[in-house]
């Protein structure tokens, strides 16, 4: 069975979830939108509108609106009372994680560049957030090794060439129960196309294709690959 198969296989939920999501343009109209959470308040949605806004014109990659909705709603599901986010860039994913999540949540996110750490700290200061909210400075598959207890769920959305490391190095660090969510899993249609890769993207889809194999092959997992937005794998665990 090849890659496209085993996605075909993983992603019947998310394909089928995709016929129910709101249109992305529709969801740019209002950063509330994608709460599923009685959290939204006006303050913290103009406050995220804000960022999206800084996001594009500045080129900072953020998940996307579709992507959004899918992490949202797991979040939502999920509860999580421990977060690690793997990916800080500005703060956006994770003030949306702590509007979903566990009214008491810790949520610990892992940025590798010090001026994307500045802006995500000055704009979680803003939220209600700022002190259930860490950003902890560095390399990510350094950082991962530093963390202690356990984690209700893990978002990994930084280097994709490297997510095949982090979910080895998260796996020892969550929870029976805990769930992976993965963006950009399907990275520009590459993982699953048919078309021939670009020389500069074939270790990332390579790597990302591992990914996936790891997350739909083990039995410990139940993975649905979403192909919302640029695609998102989520895994959940199925208790050891």
């Amino acid at each position: 069975m090849d890659i496209a198969d085993k996605l075909d296989i993983a992603g019947v939920a998310g394909q089928a979830d995709a016929a129910n999501t709101v249109d992305t343009a529709d969801m740019a109209n209002t950063a509330g939108t994608v709460d599923t959470a009685d959290t939204m308040d006006a303050e913290l949605a103009g406050l995220l509108a804000e960022m999206k806004t800084y996001g594009e014109a500045n080129h900072v990659p953020i998940i996307n609106a579709r992507g959004l909705q899918v992490l949202t709603e797991a979040v939502a599901k999920k509860k999580p009372r421990r977060v690690l986010e793997i990916g800080t860039a500005i703060g956006y994913s994770a003030l949306y994680i702590a509007a979903n999540a566990a009214a008491d949540a810790r949520i610990i996110t892992l940025e590798l560049s010090d001026e994307r750490a500045d802006q995500a700290e000055a704009f979680i200061a803003r939220s209600r957030f700022a002190r259930q909210i860490e950003v902890v400075r560095g390399d990510a598959g350094e950082n991962i090794l530093k963390q202690s207890g356990s984690f209700d769920l893990v978002f990994i959305d930084a280097a994709k060439g490297q997510y095949p490391d982090y979910f080895r190095k998260v796996c020892p660090l969550l929870a029976e129960d805990g769930v992976v969510i993965a963006d950009n899993v399907l990275f520009r249609g590459y993982v699953q196309g048919t078309e021939p890769v670009p020389r500069r993207f074939r270790t990332i889809v390579r790597r990302l294709r591992e990914y996936i194999g790891m997350v739909t092959e083990n039995e410990a997992f139940r993975t649905e690959i979403h192909a919302d937005g640029d695609g998102l794998a989520v895994s959940w665990r199925q208790g050891r």
